[in-house]
């Protein structure tokens, strides 16, 4: 079995009620990478996306940073950021 997507839902902002963003995790058939979109009301521009190679464990390590801040609204513990690199696991090779 191997997850190939997965869709996240930060922390709600108690100023909107809404999440501070939203997030995709994926990884196509034979890619070298996964990405991330995160899909957020504050931002201006079109989404962002961030990719990190699948074999490299800083690489996914900093993707895990760049999520938990964007999903969580702050700069978060190394706690919190293991939290989400344990689901970027699940797109490692």
């Amino acid at each position: 079995m191997k997850v190939i997507e997965m869709k996240l839902v930060g922390d709600i902002n108690p100023k909107t009620k809404m999440p501070y963003a939203t997030a995709t995790i994926c990884r196509h058939h034979n890619s070298e990478y996964i990405t991330v979109t995160i899909h957020s009301p504050s931002l201006l521009a079109d989404d962002l996306e961030h990719k990190a190679k699948a074999d490299n464990s800083g690489d996914v390590f900093s993707m895990a940073e760049y999520l938990q801040y964007h999903l969580d609204g702050c700069h978060g513990t190394n706690s919190m950021v293991h939290e989400y690199y344990r689901i970027l696991e699940y797109f490692m090779d």
